[in-house]
């Protein structure tokens, strides 16, 4: 919505995944995340093998940063042809790792996964967006009044990568410092000023419900389908602008259709949705170099120069 009101946005190509987030075939919607604490007390991933393959990659092995251990798995999914690799806890023995983490061993039960007996089906998944719109040290985004703090924000505490719990400070700091500075720059309204000016209804004159609501979640599935085949953790020019030219024909679709149709939330959210895909592709086109989490294989080296891309 920001970026329709021409408010500055930057960085959206540093999106983080999780490199251990559930498989199960066939989900929708937000994935089960495995811990990292779970490698950090001796988790071992594994391929289809059973290889611990995170030697070939880094020499902190499972123990690596969580960008790397997810292009890793990444490299071994598409190397073998496979759609996840595997967390062996095997070792942990069963009261140890109830103990340590009672939630995943119960989701895992709950899908015939016994930790003790079976190893675990782990992939990537998109995570956090670090980068966002564009803001100060105080919350203050290009748009006068307009305060953004959270995921939605680039407020630089991210820089190109995130550890993992800086989204606390993004919570704690930030929505504070924009308190702050409300009460300093705008003060507290009086009663009769949070009204506002009249806002007219919605006219919604010459528009219609959808006839088929497959025009809307079709696109959807193309949308991630998209976006998880070309501009997922390891991307190229190629890629990109195969997604740049498939975003193009997903958004003049549903444009024709926002114009036509009654607006509904899921229009709405998929309107938002190829927006925010377009911003991704097109901060990772402009970007000529490897940084953080933006990891293009024709530019696997950093540029000397640190560049914000904002658009």
């Amino acid at each position: 919505m920001v970026y329709r009101a021409k408010g500055r946005i930057e960085n959206m190509e540093f999106i983080q995944f999780h490199p251990t987030a559930l498989y199960e075939p066939g989900l929708r919607g937000q994935a089960f995340l495995i811990t990292e604490a779970v490698r950090g007390d001796g988790g071992i991933l594994r391929n289809k093998d059973g290889e611990a393959f995170m030697k070939r990659y880094d020499e902190r092995k499972d123990l690596a940063p969580r960008d790397i251990v997810a292009r890793a798995i990444d490299s071994e999914m598409k190397r073998t042809g496979t759609e996840h690799v595997w967390l062996d806890c095997r070792h942990f023995g069963k009261e140890t790792f109830t103990e340590h983490f009672p939630n995943i061993y119960n989701k895992c039960l709950s899908i015939g996964i016994d930790i003790t007996q079976h190893m675990i089906p782990v992939a990537p998944a998109a995570h956090y967006s670090c980068g966002g719109i564009k803001t100060d040290e105080w919350g203050r985004a290009s748009i006068k009044n307009l305060y953004v703090c959270g995921e939605c924000s680039s407020s630089g505490l991210h820089g190109a990568n995130r550890l993992a719990s800086n989204s606390l400070l993004e919570a704690m700091v930030f929505a504070h410092r924009c308190y702050l500075d409300v009460i300093d720059k705008v003060g507290i309204p009086a009663p009769t000023e949070l009204d506002g000016p009249a806002v007219p209804d919605w006219n919604a004159t010459g528009t219609s419900e959808p006839k088929e609501m497959i025009l809307i979640t079709q696109s959807l599935k193309e949308l991630q389908q998209v976006m998880s085949d070309y501009v997922g953790i390891v991307r190229n020019d190629i890629r990109l602008k195969r997604a740049m030219r498939r975003l193009d024909l997903l958004w003049e679709e549903t444009e024709k259709l926002y114009e036509s149709s009654t607006l509904s939330p899921q229009l709405l959210e998929l309107r938002n949705l190829i927006t925010v895909g377009y911003l991704i592709v097109k901060g990772a086109s402009f970007r000529k170099e490897s940084r953080g989490l933006h990891f293009n294989t024709d530019y696997p080296g950093k540029s000397e120069i640190v560049q914000n891309i904002v658009l």
